[in-house]
């Protein structure tokens, strides 16, 4: 191998260290914005509507847990599962409340999208609102447990100047396949922060390609 050759290994090594090197701490509002290139509006506690906005949603989350319990509780195999399974009661409480038009976001291609950031979204006077559906454990919350997920996409779902809050059931496991809400949180995301972690990926056409394959059978 020649020097040169050796110098641009080096190199290109280094150029794929500093790629899938993690990035921390990066505000989600600015990812937000940068994406969708919509403004992430603030919540303001001192803002009447703002506050008048908080109360519905107190209500609505209430009875989406009540909702839920009242339903004997989730059924789900997998406690992973949950979570994307309190999306529907809390969209329903949201409806129940007066919130009619909320729905799953329609995406930048004028599409209803069910999966990716965030689950709904909804109309509030003149403001409009998305919301993300999670759950936690209290055994967990305080824990570092990765809980929130956002992939750019052609189709991102943020397609307005919005309000943006998570609802939050915490899951108790009440017997086998069965959970039930035993409380709740409204969360702010404007202010949290987000890390970056890069991956390699390929897909099955190419890892199962003939030239790679050493044996194969039946059974």
């Amino acid at each position: 191998m020649s020097e040169n050759e050796q110098e641009y290994i080096e190199q290109l090594e280094a150029v794929i260290k500093q790629m899938i090197a993690p990035l921390k701490h990066i505000p989600l509002k600015l990812v937000l914005e940068s994406i969708s290139g919509k403004k992430v509006i603030p919540f303001d506690k001192d803002n009447p509507q703002h506050k008048k906005l908080l109360e519905k949603l107190m209500e609505a989350t209430k009875l989406a847990c009540q909702n839920i319990n009242n339903a004997g509780g989730i059924l789900s195999a997998r406690v992973n599962e949950v979570g994307n399974k309190v999306e529907l009661p809390i969209k329903e409480a949201l409806r129940q409340v007066g919130f009619n038009d909320a729905d799953v976001p329609i995406n930048k291609k004028g599409v209803k999208q069910s999966s990716g950031y965030p689950d709904i979204g909804f109309s509030f006077d003149d403001l409009n609102v998305y919301i993300e559906c999670k759950t936690y454990n209290i055994n967990n919350i305080a824990t570092t447990q990765r809980s929130f997920y956002l992939s750019p996409t052609e189709g991102f779902k943020v397609t307005k100047d919005a309000i943006h809050l998570v609802i939050s059931l915490e899951i108790e496991q009440k017997s086998a396949g069965i959970f039930t809400a035993t409380a709740w949180k409204i969360v702010q995301i404007e202010k949290i922060d987000v890390d970056v972690k890069r991956e390699f990926n390929s897909d099955n056409k190419r890892l199962y390609a003939e030239e790679n394959i050493l044996a194969d059978g039946k059974l």
